[in-house]
């Protein structure tokens, strides 16, 4: 019992304290600008009554053992009772007449609108590019497959028109397939047969006719008002000499590769071979799986662009057989008639040249002068550049919009670049697939904006979405690989 007075004592004395830091927050709240020196002082009863509890029992006042003193709470890091303790030091505001400081901008909005959009654009190039790279090396590693399979497409388009029209005669798919396969690789084994025999049936005239042609230019360099002298003349010729002996291990190195070149061009003829069979027979299904692969809200568009892609390959490839045969007629004619040795041979050249646009041509065309120069003479070379001149415009300006049509239209600068860019990449291929390429391509672009112009207004008017135009393939040409009318 002698310790409950104490343990009273010592309760008033947190209760004082409590009371003491609930009047500060209401002071602080209430915004008094001298809270934190003021405080509430212990009531007189409760004072009076710690007293005489402790006076009653004979112990020391409430400075005693009960409560400690001001000092000893202070010694233990605590403020004395009646002193009031502030946790939040009051910061007074600034005065009227200091200056207003503005605060700083967002950085985003900081930044100019126009180098936010080149920013944006910027990166978004960036992605392009480093996926276009990764593309291209992705290609360059399986150049040999690509480029097969561009040849063994190019190959159905030419090839699947016959099989559509047999199948219309009641021919079974397989049976057509077959026969439209075999005759067409038959066909271009025996012309490739028919160009080396001929080089090869020639080929001694031709050196003759060469050593003839480079004595009579030799004759004319010394005559000629160039003032070359048979010292100088002979002294090319010597170092032409020593540099074919020098290089001789570049040369028989060059024959290694050339090795290596023939075997790579027997594999991707038998992987064309076989990717033609396939596209021929089972073009329809491969196209199917195709689609599948494409997201569903993608697909109607793809399915739409298909079609109208096979038609402008099918169109390119026609018209450009028809462009080339004509254009080795009509030289081969001119050659035949001017008494230029290897006629046939070099009306060949031009035909399989002119598959390669612009640039084809004019190489063809610069070979049958040479050969007409080196193994006749002057005026005959300018009678054959007058008639290949006059058979390309002839082609440029009446044969081309006539056949290929404004289905393959393509400026003729994207068709230099296009060649140029394909024959860095893939050398000859290359130059053969780019214009085709680049044909489809614009069909396929140009389909894919019309058709999200049509939905676009089509969703604004709130009309329901027509079927695919791609889903029922039309019948004939217009499909993809091996699709015909049956």
């Amino acid at each position: 019992m002698s310790r409950l007075p104490q343990w009273v004592g010592g309760l008033g004395a947190g209760l004082t304290r409590f009371a003491q830091r609930l009047d500060e927050r209401k002071a602080q709240t209430s915004g008094t600008a001298d809270a934190s020196g003021e405080g509430s002082a212990p009531t007189s009863a409760g004072m009076s009554a710690s007293s005489d509890t402790h006076g009653s029992s004979g112990t020391p006042t409430s400075s005693g053992a009960g409560a400690p003193s001001g000092t000893e709470q202070a010694a233990a890091g605590q403020a004395p009772v009646g002193v009031a303790v502030s946790e939040h030091e009051h910061v007074p505001p600034p005065p009227g007449y200091a200056p207003s400081v503005a605060p700083r901008p967002d950085p985003v909005a900081a930044v100019p609108w126009g180098v936010r959009v080149a920013a944006e654009v910027a990166w978004r190039l960036l992605i392009l590019a480093a996926s276009l790279w990764v593309l291209m090396r992705m290609i360059s590693a399986v150049q040999l497959v690509v480029l097969a399979f561009v040849a063994a497409l190019l190959i159905t388009a030419l090839l699947q028109p016959t099989v559509a029209l047999l199948r219309r005669h009641g021919v079974p798919r397989g049976l057509a397939t077959a026969m439209t396969f075999i005759s067409g690789f038959v066909i271009m084994g025996l012309v490739c047969w028919f160009v080396v025999w001929q080089v090869t049936e020639n080929l001694d005239d031709l050196t003759e006719n060469v050593q003839h042609g480079i004595a009579e230019l030799k004759t004319w360099l010394l005559n000629s008002p160039f003032h070359v002298t048979e010292d100088q003349i002979n002294n090319i010729a010597d170092n032409l000499s020593k540099a074919i002996g020098t290089n001789t291990k570049d040369i028989t190195s060059a024959g290694i590769e050339g090795v290596t070149v023939i075997l790579e061009v027997l594999t991707g003829i038998l992987l064309a071979m076989f990717s033609t069979l396939f596209l021929l027979y089972d073009g329809p299904k491969i196209w199917g799986w195709l689609l599948k692969l494409f997201p569903a809200a993608a697909r109607d568009g793809v399915a739409g662009a298909g079609p109208r892609a096979w038609a402008t390959l099918t169109a390119y490839v026609r018209g450009t057989v028809i462009v080339a045969l004509i254009d080795a007629i009509f030289i081969g004619i001119g050659l035949f008639f001017l008494d230029v040795p290897m006629a046939v041979p070099l009306a060949v050249f031009i035909f399989l040249f002119a598959f390669i646009p612009l640039v084809g041509a004019v190489v063809s065309g610069a070979l049958a002068v040479v050969v007409a120069l080196v193994t006749r003479d002057m005026f005959t070379a300018t009678m054959v550049l007058a008639v290949v001149l006059a058979v390309q415009q002839i082609e440029g300006h009446v044969l081309q919009p006539f056949i290929l049509g404004r289905a393959v239209r393509v400026h003729p600068l994207a068709v230099v670049l296009s060649v140029a860019a394909g024959s860095l990449m893939a050398g000859i291929g290359g130059a053969v697939v780019a214009v085709p390429l680049v044909a489809v391509t614009n069909a396929v672009v140009g389909y894919l904006r019309a058709y999200a112009r049509e939905n676009a207004l089509r969703t604004a008017a709130g009309e329901p979405a027509p079927e695919a135009a791609g889903q029922v393939v039309p019948a004939g040409s217009e499909g993809p690989p091996g699709e015909g009318r049956g």
